[in-house]
């Protein structure tokens, strides 16, 4: 018998199992757009599922809670002109979306805690850099408010969206850019790319520092994601147009760790990785199935653990963070499926036959705190993900407003006037002076107290809306 029949493993036995239809989302237009993007995004709070929109793009935001059939009307947001092409949550703030567009722009969103009653036209910021159609968009996995867009004009810029400014930009890719993934720190990223190259770049360097020509042999897309230890795991094409996925160390591209063929298909593999459990999932676009390997020191290094298949084909998917999985059901990932009418939770179950906590499938995993601020991010500093306790499950916290003062216009302003009343304080008058000071600082009082009483409405207004006031 082969070592690999009788390999240990506490993954061995995961299986996946979709949700009663009543758990489901049903009448999601998902949009047809041509572009090989999971069109879904998810987080502990919402479901956000690119659709179809006269007149623009636009997108569905639910509260997770929100199952069932998706009223026709329900608002959605609209901000764009051109259709949407990519989302992700913000893994900061369950309340921060980043999308991006045909129009040549990405935007950030606030989403409130309740359902949207309206349209959400108003982006918090819009970031404005490319020339032409922006199709990736991916945060920074540890630092406060770095996000990463990349474009048809083969440009990526990190921009910083508390300012509203872009910190990097990157004109090292000839060709149009498949996919871009951050490692664990943040401190390197890795793109596929139209030119059959698997490039690592450096951001702060603004250069790259390993690239590999045809890691898969095929002409059609490849996607690659980074792991935990800091090697590649990628998916592509052979020259026989066979599906493939492989295993490479960044800093000795020469020869794969792992190749394994799997079958062949036309629909690109999109790779979604748990960093906890060190396994990927693989989903086509047009499969019908989900594939699951897992991923060790020992060779073959990539192994084959099992595939769940439905009956109907997906559009897209979404990969729910590790914090939002349900431990009590000894649950280790869950997926959304997109299908041409609704979504469909997939949850990935470990058979075990005690209710405690299971320490060993649940390791302390990346919780909602940013480890560090941009500036310090840009100035070379590198950190792991602040991690958190799953023993207790993950209550998201409220929404935080995310405040943008683009080119510090907030800040500026004041200090312009200050500098101006410090240069005129001689021919002024000491009464004028002193009042005029009272009544900035009443000013500064009143504003200060406005902006309280609204935060203390919008917690109770959220409050009603999940049923705890």
């Amino acid at each position: 018998m082969s070592r690999s029949i009788v390999r240990q493993s506490k993954f061995r036995h995961v299986f996946g199992q979709a949700v009663k239809a009543e758990q489901g989302y049903d009448d999601i237009r998902v949009s047809k757009v041509t572009w090989d993007s999971s069109f879904c995004a998810v987080n502990p709070k919402f479901l956000a599922v690119i659709v179809e929109s006269s007149g623009g793009g636009a997108f569905l935001v639910l509260p997770l809670s929100k199952t069932g059939r998706v009223d026709k009307n329900y608002p959605l947001v609209i901000g764009h002109s051109g259709p949407v092409l990519d989302i992700d949550w913000c893994p900061h703030d369950d309340n921060i979306l980043a999308s991006c567009s045909e129009d040549c722009t990405a935007m950030v969103w606030q989403i409130p805690d309740h359902s949207l009653t309206r349209p959400l036209s108003d982006p918090i910021v819009v970031l404005e850099g490319h020339s032409k159609r922006v199709g990736i968009v991916t945060w920074h996995p540890t630092a406060r408010n770095i996000l990463l867009t990349a474009g048809s004009d083969n440009l990526i810029i990190i921009w910083n969206v508390g300012t509203g400014e872009p910190l990097i930009s990157m004109d090292d890719h000839p060709d149009l850019i498949y996919s871009v993934s951050w490692n664990r720190n943040g401190s390197l990223f890795c793109t596929t790319c139209k030119d059959r190259r698997l490039r690592v770049c450096d951001p702060r360097k603004r250069e790259v520092v390993a690239e590999r020509l045809a890691p898969h042999e095929g002409i059609r897309p490849m996607r690659a994601i980074f792991i935990r230890d800091g090697n590649i795991f990628t998916t592509g094409f052979t020259r026989m147009s066979q599906r493939e996925l492989g295993l490479w160390d960044p800093t000795n591209f020469e020869e794969p760790i792992a190749l394994l063929e799997l079958d062949t298909s036309n629909g690109v593999l999109l790779p979604y990785y748990d960093a906890d459990a060190n396994m990927v999932y693989l989903c086509g676009k047009g499969d019908s199935s989900i594939r699951y390997f897992e991923i060790t020191e020992e060779p073959p290094y990539v192994h084959y653990l099992s595939t769940f298949s439905s009956k109907e084909p997906q559009r897209g998917m979404g990969f729910m963070p590790k914090r939002g999985v349900d431990v009590t059901k000894c649950e280790i990932a869950r997926l959304y499926k997109l299908l041409d009418k609704k979504c469909e939770p997939i949850t990935m179950t470990v058979p075990r036959k005690s209710d405690l906590f299971q320490d060993d499938l649940y390791p302390d995993t990346a919780g909602p705190d940013p480890a560090m601020e941009p500036e310090e991010w840009l100035d070379g500093r590198d950190e792991d993900p602040i991690l958190i306790s799953m023993r207790d499950g993950y209550v998201p916290p409220k929404s935080r407003e995310l405040k943008v003062a683009k080119k510090n216009v907030l800040d500026s302003r004041p200090t312009t006037r200050r500098s101006m009343s410090a240069l005129d304080t001689n021919s002024l008058p000491p009464q004028l002076l002193e009042r005029l000071l009272e009544e900035i600082q009443n000013l500064k009082a009143t504003v200060l107290s406005q902006e309280k009483r609204i935060c203390d409405l919008e917690n109770k207004l959220s409050q009603y809306a999940n049923g705890t006031a």
